[in-house]
């Protein structure tokens, strides 16, 4: 039986309950993260970086955790079935250029391009999915930001599952930018056009998160 111990006088200049500070410096500064030192970073919580910067992000709640799963289950099947790729979930990074990494819920890269997995993150992806957050915040992350930067990081599709919405809607790069593929809701299956013949169905998704 373990017992806590008889409280001391703490060090001169700290006292209890106080956070440890100290801890901070032992870490880079905003900004002047090295990539190297981003990836050496262990810690179980999301965490992504930008030209220098770490960002915490929210641990998802256990809704978004299921949809998010369920979806990995779909897209595993039908990849591993045709022997197409790797399906890999959250948390995994994703490097879309240099000094910038994302963690999608789910990623798909192409046999092809397999070279681009490694331990610690993927070099790219073909095709990612990501459910929307409940904070406004989070949902600006994930409906513009991560479009953007997606886009950009010339990842062919990109699938946005919104609950608030209960929609699916897919895009498809066209040149520097996404356009819409399709917006799918309740009663309809939301299509890829990256993989001929994927399809899942939105109510599935949505009530996947009550299971």
């Amino acid at each position: 039986m373990s017992t806590i111990p008889d409280p001391i006088d703490p060090p001169e200049g700290l006292s209890y309950g106080e956070p440890t500070w100290d801890i901070a410096r032992l870490f880079p500064l905003q900004g002047y993260w090295t990539e190297q030192e981003y990836l050496d970073l262990d810690t179980n919580q999301l965490v992504e970086f930008s030209d220098g910067f770490v960002e915490f992000l929210p641990m998802p709640k256990l809704s978004h955790q299921l949809i998010a799963h369920f979806l990995h289950r779909l897209l595993e099947a039908f990849v591993s079935a045709r022997g197409l790729g790797t399906v890999v979930g959250a948390p995994y990074k994703v490097r879309l250029w240099e000094k910038k990494y994302r963690e999608p819920d789910v990623i798909f890269v192409r046999s092809e391009h397999a070279s681009w997995l490694g331990e610690d993150f993927s070099d790219g992806a073909d095709l990612v999915m990501q459910v929307v957050s409940d904070a406004q915040s989070d949902r600006n992350r994930d409906l513009v930001k991560k479009r953007e930067k997606y886009a950009r990081a010339g990842i062919p599709e990109y699938w946005i599952i919104d609950r608030e919405l209960e929609q699916i809607t897919v895009l498809v790069l066209d040149g520097s930018a996404y356009a819409v593929h399709g917006v799918f809701r309740r009663g309809q299956q939301a299509t890829s056009k990256l993989l001929p013949g994927f399809a899942v169905e939105v109510t599935a998704v949505l009530e996947a998160a009550k299971r």
